[in-house]
């Protein structure tokens, strides 16, 4: 896919989701991603595993454009994944291999995990994960004691939950966040 073409497919979404951002517009958010093709491939990588990156906010302290995955289950490219490395050698040990990890695969994106606060804050823009879950940046006390959070909406409220970082699902996965 040409940089063209994904500046289209994001513009096409950031015009049909106006909800997410508010009082933003499009040209600005275009001129800043035109000048900056590393962070364009970064959101190349989110689009073609199914994430359908839009514009959700602007940072105060920075100036730069947030966006997030906001398909509307955990992006399918990135699921059947446990929480970071150390958890995916642990499953490995075992001869149970999954997908590989959320904390690698999104540091190769060049994106971020979204925190707790971050994951509700997605979840004010619409309904995201009713039928997946998508892991969350962990605490490190929680990691140290071999666990780690996701989170999904059920029953018409958001739910953090806890998990051993090892485990998977093919119904779990993550979102990604990147400022440009």
């Amino acid at each position: 896919m040409s940089n063209e073409e994904l500046l289209n497919i994001l513009k096409n979404r950031f015009k049909a989701n106006m909800n997410r951002h508010e009082g933003l517009e499009w040209v600005k958010v275009e001129e800043r991603l035109k000048s900056n093709t590393e962070k364009l491939q970064y959101l190349y990588e989110m689009e073609r595993t199914g994430g359908e990156p839009d514009v959700i906010g602007v940072d105060e302290k920075t100036s730069e454009y947030i966006f997030c995955d906001c398909s509307a289950e955990t992006p399918i490219g990135r699921r059947n994944v446990c929480y970071d490395h150390e958890a995916e050698e642990t499953r490995k040990k075992k001869g149970v291999y999954p997908e590989g990890n959320a904390m690698d695969m999104a540091a190769a994106m060049g994106i971020e995990l979204l925190t707790e606060e971050q994951y509700r804050e997605l979840q004010k823009l619409g309904e995201f994960d009713t039928k997946t879950s998508s892991w969350l940046k962990t605490p490190s006390d929680i990691r140290k004691l071999g666990g780690a959070i996701f989170g999904d909406r059920r029953y018409g409220h958001v739910f953090i939950y806890h998990n051993s970082a090892p485990s998977f699902y093919s119904a779990r996965g993550f979102r990604g966040l990147l400022r440009v």
